[in-house]
């Protein structure tokens, strides 16, 4: 499901010397994902860096990965994002960073490599330092997100803008954000409230933050969070309180700026 006139309205080609995707490492955390991950892997532009996390899989994911060129990191800790994070200490080995910026991507092939550029667009441009493509506002594939996990998706991204102020629409896993801002950033989760928690902290950094409508297809694969109501369940509560444990600062900070600014009656 390419949506070329997306691709369109950002334009990265080579202006007379190195293409600025260059400057791009992708990281792909991956758990049992051989049916999609070499399809992703075909389809990413050509970029500085691939790096494919192997979170414990027990099937072909790492030699796929490594037959298609990607880097292979190992985090035996299952999680979203304890995957990431092993991602963020390799890179922080490198001195100085060879790269500007940071695309994440799940490698079941839901979200459209193709589109990298669109969404890393606006961080290369330093117009942004978080851009996410939002599964909301593009097309999505007919039951490539189930009701209930849409519904977890609304509430989240509810709960999201009543305590940043950040327009949201979505927790979206396809994102690129600046490198050494992220590194910076000091994110700690390790399981399903790694983006939530990258949302919130760039909020509250102050981050110029973007949303990049983009389509959604079926995933290749079982989905190991989204595949059932319980585990969109689990999911959700898990996140919510991700949204609660993070932002509860500034959460109280934007609800006492709002008490204070009502109008206060006086007796009469």
């Amino acid at each position: 499901m390419r949506d070329s006139a997306l691709i369109e309205r950002f334009d990265v080609g080579p202006a007379g010397g190195q293409s600025p995707l260059a400057e791009v490492v992708v990281v792909i955390p991956a758990l049992n994902e051989e049916s999609g991950l070499a399809q992703t892997l075909r389809a990413i532009p050509s970029v500085g860096e691939v790096i494919v996390v192997d979170n414990g899989s027990k099937d072909r994911t790492a030699d796929v990965a490594r037959e298609n060129g990607a880097v292979v990191l190992t985090e035996p800790e299952r999680g979203y994002g304890a995957a990431c994070q092993r991602a963020l200490a390799y890179l922080r080995n490198y001195h100085p960073l060879p790269w500007t910026t940071v695309v994440f991507l799940d490698a079941d092939f839901a979200d459209d490599p193709a589109l990298l550029p669109l969404v890393a667009g606006p961080v290369l441009n330093d117009d942004a330092e978080l851009v996410i493509g939002s599964r909301m506002l593009g097309r999505r594939e007919p039951g490539a997100m189930p009701w209930h996990a849409a519904l977890g998706n609304r509430l989240v991204s509810f709960l999201l803008r009543l305590s940043t102020g950040t327009p949201t629409t979505d927790l979206g896993p396809f994102r690129a954000a600046s490198l050494r801002r992220l590194l910076a950033l000091g994110m700690r989760d390790r399981r399903y409230g790694w983006t939530i928690e990258m949302q919130i902290r760039a909020a509250q950094a102050g981050w110029r933050v973007h949303e990049i409508p983009v389509p959604y297809r079926r995933r290749m694969g079982k989905s190991k969070i989204s595949g059932t109501f319980f585990g969109s369940l689990r999911a959700a509560v898990a996140i919510s309180t991700a949204v609660v444990r993070y932002s509860t600062v500034t959460l109280f900070a934007r609800l006492r700026g709002w008490s204070t600014s009502q109008p206060r009656k006086t007796a009469k």
